[in-house]
């Protein structure tokens, strides 16, 4: 059974060998890391959360909308009973 110490540092070489073929790859993590992906994550995000605020109000007019047709639908039904108030003498 290998020693805890020497796993512990074949993962260390294998951690470092990723970074350097990253940083072969895709350069200095200052270059690959610029404030305008930082922004464009921003509108992405702004636009996502526009585009969910936009569906729930749209989901919401919707159902209104079918709860006040609905609900004139029956309101003739219910309007067309006559309801007779008896007046009261003293």
């Amino acid at each position: 059974m290998p020693d805890q110490r020497d796993t512990v540092l074949i993962e260390q070489a294998k951690i470092e060998r990723m970074r350097l073929g990253a940083a072969l790859l895709y350069g200095h993590i200052g270059e690959r890391r610029t404030v305008n992906d930082h922004l464009k994550r921003l509108i992405g995000s702004l636009i996502v959360a526009a585009v969910a605020c936009a569906v729930c109000v749209g989901v919401s007019f919707v159902v209104q909308l079918l709860a006040d047709r609905a609900e004139a639908s029956t309101a003739p039904a219910a309007a067309s009973v006559i309801v007779v108030l008896a007046e009261e003498s003293s």
